[in-house]
């Protein structure tokens, strides 16, 4: 397990945490809800086609994530939320803004405590804590699965 003091953070995941970090812990939840309102929509080739995707289970709400690599074996990463669940979904927007871009070892990189280093486990339930982690281990994994299938295996699959 990476835990954030052995592990510098990639710079858009260091922007976000710094962002929530600045904030009073009431208004935080004011940023978690504004991220809710910016996750981008899934390509139109998983709209619609959950079975492409896979559900985190560890959230309460219907959350699918997916991980696509570019050609230049930069990680994209895809997430649905409903918006009736908008801490969740906010949580998915941080990982999607903050994956999105990197390459495969920056990703394997993130400290899996990432989604406590935020300041929300006092304005949050430790549900919506481990249900973001859960996100955030599930496209780990699946990053290891995608660059398998891209020819490169390694001893972290």
């Amino acid at each position: 397990m990476t835990t954030m003091s052995e592990t510098p953070l990639p710079a858009a995941l260091a922007e976000i945490r710094d962002e929530f970090l600045e904030l009073d812990e009431p208004i935080r939840l004011e940023l978690l809800l504004e991220f809710a309102n910016e996750l981008p929509p899934v390509p139109e080739r998983y709209e619609g086609h959950p079975e492409l995707t896979e559900r985190v289970v560890e959230c309460q709400s219907p959350v699918y994530i997916v991980i696509d690599l570019d050609d230049e074996g930069l990680v994209q990463m895809h997430a649905t939320a409903p918006r009736e669940a908008p801490t969740t979904r906010g949580f998915a927007s941080i990982l999607v803004q903050g994956i999105s871009g990197l390459t495969v070892d920056e990703v394997l990189a993130i400290p899996d405590d990432f989604p406590r280093s935020i300041g929300l486990t006092r304005a949050v339930s430790p549900l919506r804590i481990s249900g973001m982690t859960g996100m955030l281990m599930r496209a780990k994994r699946q990053v290891r699965i995608q660059e398998f299938l891209r020819g490169r295996p390694d001893d972290r699959v």
